[in-house]
């Protein structure tokens, strides 16, 4: 009996074990918390010794593909996959040989190894644009309350979302609704945050886009017939996010109000001579606009009814060229770029008495405001740097003293704007020149990528990394 208790555990313990010893060889490994499929091509084939691992990273262009997370860090140009677009992610470049898949780059990856085969190059494009989502189906940025800027891309129809703590591009989204280059020209956030819209050079509508999921709300129409294209260039939103008004950049520039709510347009009018940038005055009684050719401010009500031409400045007889208007945010100061006269002039309204002008660098652009800083920054496109063929400055302008310093950053920069929140200056630069930073890959569009360089705020000097955007990044805007 004793001894047929011994048999019957012992018989016990190997069956555990067996059963155990099964257990652990079914365990499935766990590439990086990509899912299986993706994670035996990244770990095995890419996260190797000498390459894209955590070791070898910083070698690797700074891009580790040993996990999921480590993909989305990015590398030392910026993204290498955008969740949702393969048309959009490097990534896919350097690792495709097939025309038939889309773009390539060379050096091919794996570097020195055998190319991955047709699937595979097909699996990781199919993952790519479902949101290259981990083992779990998480996907990358994708907290609704997270704060984001957006950059209008000139060259490709297309908005980028910049996640703002990384400064990193995590999402393109696709503008426009012909099948020829609609040319976003601006974007702007609206006050609450809760929705950002575009105008375009070479469509009459304004679009609406969902802030939280970047999907296209609406479509207003900027002027009676839907069948006319013209040069819309600005636009500026009202404090309480219910109206809108839209310039259009012509020798019979036109001026467009919509409401915001019902998505009607409200009131159309033209005859201006090339009016381009756009503000409300302090008080939200009157549109402030610039006339680019010549030395002229229009001031018109918000009904579009009434309009007088205010001249800038009488005494000279050279051109200002007023590009970008701004108003101080807590007094009647207004701040303009003068491109021609390569200043920034500032006036107190309404009088419009001059109070300042302000040497600045060559080809004054855009305008923002740091309330934490209370200076305005302008970026200079074509300032030249010292002993350089790069070209581009940013200028500080002290709001109260006047007083000014120059940063020489990026190439042909353009659209900036300041991040208070993240202490962050975000300027946009165009490298349209072939003189300028050589891209890191192909684009996916005709013409160079730009990029986006980051400034600290407190100490005015620029983060050493520098993103890498699509073609011509012209204007950015962020979420409150």
């Amino acid at each position: 009996m004793v001894k047929m208790h011994k048999v019957i555990w012992m018989s016990y313990v190997v069956v555990c074990f067996l059963c155990t010893a099964c257990s652990v060889d079914s365990i499935k490994p766990n590439y990086g918390n990509y899912p299986d499929a993706i994670g035996e091509i990244m770990v095995l084939k890419c996260a190797q010794g000498g390459c894209h691992n955590t070791q070898s990273a910083d070698a690797a262009s700074g891009l580790d593909l040993s996990t999921w997370q480590g993909l989305f860090k990015g590398s030392k140009s910026g993204s290498a996959v955008i969740p949702f677009s393969s048309k959009f992610s490097s990534l896919c470049y350097f690792v495709n040989t097939y025309s038939a898949l889309g773009a390539t780059a060379t050096p091919v990856m794996p570097l020195n190894q055998s190319p991955l085969s047709f699937k595979e190059v097909n699996v990781i494009k199919t993952w790519i644009d479902q949101g290259a989502p981990d083992i779990k189906g998480q996907i990358a940025f994708s907290d609704p309350f997270q704060s984001y800027a957006y950059v209008v891309n000139q060259g490709c129809d297309v908005v980028t979302v910049i996640d703002r703590k990384s400064g990193l591009p995590i999402r393109y989204v696709e503008v426009g609704n012909k099948p020829g280059p609609d040319i976003p020209h601006q974007v702007k956030v609206s006050p609450d945050g809760k929705f950002w819209y575009v105008v375009f050079l070479n469509n009459s509508i304004l679009q609406q886009f969902d802030a939280v999921n970047n999907s296209l709300v609406a479509e207003i129409p900027l002027c009676p017939s839907q069948n006319t294209v013209i040069d819309w260039n600005t636009l500026v939103i009202n404090e309480a996010g219910n109206r809108a008004y839209a310039v259009s950049w012509s020798n019979n520039g036109k001026i467009a109000a919509v409401d915001l709510k019902s998505r009607n347009l409200l009131h159309f009018t033209s005859g201006l001579y090339q009016p381009h940038g756009i503000c409300l005055s302090p008080d939200e009684s009157q549109l402030l606009i610039t006339c680019q050719t010549g030395n002229l401010i229009y001031e018109m009500d918000t009904a579009l009814v009434n309009y007088r031409s205010i001249v800038l400045d009488s005494s000279i007889s050279f051109r200002l060229d007023p590009h970008d208007i701004q108003c101080h945010p807590d007094n009647n100061d207004i701040w303009i770029s003068c491109q021609h006269s390569n200043e920034v002039r500032v006036y107190e309204w309404p009088a419009w008495n001059l109070k300042s002008k302000v040497q600045v660098g060559i080809y004054p652009q855009e305008l923002c405001f740091s309330k934490v800083q209370n200076a305005f920054y302008v970026s200079c496109t074509q300032d030249p740097y010292p002993g350089s063929n790069m070209l581009g400055s940013v200028v500080k302008i002290d709001a109260r003293t006047f007083f000014q310093r120059k940063l020489y950053i990026g190439y042909q920069p353009h659209g900036i704007i300041a991040d208070d929140e993240n202490n962050m200056l975000w300027v946009v630069s165009r490298n349209l020149d072939a003189t300028g930073p050589l891209p890191h890959h192909s684009a996916q569009c005709s013409g160079r990528n730009g990029f986006l360089n980051a400034v600290d705020l407190n100490r005015f000097i620029p983060e050493t990394k520098r993103v890498e955007l699509s073609v011509d990044p012209y204007f950015i805007s962020i979420k409150p």
